[in-house]
């Protein structure tokens, strides 16, 4: 496997999880924390 290729599924592996979290967090209903312009902000999904 070339770099290329395992940095491709490390970043496809990435999409999923931040997908699974976004619908956890919508079935929660809490916020997600991201940093914006170097400020920490909250934001409902």
């Amino acid at each position: 496997m070339t770099k290329e290729e395992r940095r491709n599924k490390i970043l496809k592996g990435l999409e999923v999880a931040y997908q699974k979290m976004i619908e956890l967090k919508r079935k929660n209903n809490s916020e997600i924390v991201i940093v914006k312009e170097g400020k920490i902000v909250k934001i409902k999904p």
